[in-house]
């Protein structure tokens, strides 16, 4: 990554991926090669509420192998970590046994953490108790009755399990990361700006390795409720399985999903002094939130503004760009816009440019999507190719774009714009170079 003020380049070192298609790298790569998707009847919870009942659930993370396999040297901490806290902590496990990073032989005063997270919300049942303490004779609420009778029975540690801070301060506590530690919540804009970010810490001179990444679960009864509230939610019953469609002239809108990707990043000397494998070079990001004055997000605008920061910060023209892994999120508006801002910026190539859009493999998790395609992104590359996108069998022509589908495209330009951004018009964009 350049910067003003130092030449110090940042590289990818690990990659710690949970995801619906597969949990770590091997896994998830061969559900990409294949096309095969993780978007299925969701089996945690009644679901019906969700047309179709379906969702891009994890279903290899259980009580019992999060208890055994994926947080067995945490398991004493699982207590205070809900779903999303657990899915970055193991991913980050991952990503460190990825980058075969020993932290007996680091500096750990140079050694941070960036980590993006949603919102982290309190399953109902957790609620029950506390709320039928307060209730009257006619079952009403009575607020005066919560510190004295309601608050008893909540868990004793249920703050800790709900903070979005957690995940960052877990995985900082576990490996002794003693260097900078922040945490992002801006949904789906959280995973690139966490990338932003740590580059940035290293390029500073400010660490020499930085733990980032981003989790998400939207897989929740009460999430499930906001998505049907927030966003455009997929409704085609008749095909749930493939109901998220981005960029199709008959796409309907999102599902929902969860899943967590962690990225070391090193600075470049300090990688190849221990003789670390390198599988990308963060090149350049940019961040934009765009609104009018009653709050109406401009997703086009916002879109724009990251990737042409982003270009700016890499050094690199719009014809640099090997392909685009987009937001894609399947919705009528939001991959209109997205497709607008890529015309924007990137002119005639805008209609050349391969473009992908993942999330009909896994759904919309939120902070935990970035990563995903990322890391998606930049393991295609270390084979030669570009992912491509599921479910899309009549790109729209009002998109107008070059939509890579059907199977895996061969290319020699290893560079990948990473583009994510949220409902309230926050936009996010990192440039990788895959190695």
């Amino acid at each position: 990554m350049n910067s003003q003020a130092t030449t110090r380049r940042v590289v990818i070192t690990g990659l710690g991926i949970i995801s619906p298609v597969g949990i770590g790298r091997d896994a998830f790569w061969s559900s990409l090669q294949a096309g095969k998707s993780g978007i299925a009847p969701v089996q945690m919870f009644d679901c019906s509420i969700i047309p179709g009942g379906v969702a891009g659930e994890i279903k290899d993370f259980t009580d019992e192998t999060v208890k055994k396999i994926y947080l067995k040297a945490q398991r004493k901490s699982i207590k205070v970590m809900c779903r999303d806290i657990q899915l970055g902590v193991a991913s980050a496990s991952l990503a460190m046994e990825d980058a075969k990073l020993d932290p007996e032989q680091i500096n750990h005063e140079r050694f941070g953490v960036e980590f993006g997270a949603n919102l982290m919300l309190t399953p109902p049942e957790t609620l029950t108790d506390p709320n039928q303490a307060c209730l009257d004779a006619d079952q009403k609420f009575v607020f005066e009755r919560w510190g004295t009778e309601g608050l008893g029975d909540m868990e004793p540690l249920w703050l800790l399990k709900y903070l979005p801070n957690m995940p960052a301060c877990h995985i900082g506590i576990n490996v002794d990361a003693r260097g900078p530690n922040n945490s992002i919540t801006l949904e789906d804009a959280s995973a690139n700006l966490a990338l932003r970010e740590a580059g940035l810490i290293i390029a500073r001179g400010w660490a020499d390795v930085m733990i980032a990444g981003a989790t998400g679960a939207r897989v929740h009864p009460v999430k499930a409720i906001h998505t049907l509230l927030w966003n455009e939610f997929a409704s085609e019953a008749a095909d749930p399985l493939h109901c998220v469609k981005p960029f199709d002239v008959n796409r309907c809108g999102t599902a929902l999903g969860e899943g967590s990707c962690t990225l070391i990043l090193e600075e470049e000397q300090h990688a190849r002094s221990r003789g670390a494998q390198i599988r990308g070079t963060l090149l350049g990001a940019g961040s934009s939130a765009v609104a009018d004055k009653s709050g109406k997000p401009d997703i086009r605008k916002c879109v724009v503004n990251a990737m042409r920061a982003a270009l700016r910060m890499s050094g690199l023209q719009p014809t640099d760009i090997g392909h685009i892994n987009a937001h894609g999120l399947g919705g009528r508006e939001s991959d209109l816009g997205e497709a607008q801002a890529i015309h924007d910026v990137f002119g005639d190539y805008g209609r050349k440019v391969p473009v992908v859009g993942l999330k009909g493999f896994w759904g919309n998790s939120g902070a935990g999507d970035g990563g995903l395609e990322l890391a998606a992104s930049l393991l295609a590359l270390k084979q030669g190719c570009v992912p491509f996108t599921l479910n899309t069998t009549d790109p729209d022509p009002a998109c107008g774009l070059n939509i890579v589908r059907d199977k895996l495209l061969p290319t020699d330009n290893k560079v990948v714009m990473n583009v994510n951004f949220t409902r309230i018009g926050q936009g996010s964009v990192v440039i990788v170079r895959g190695e």
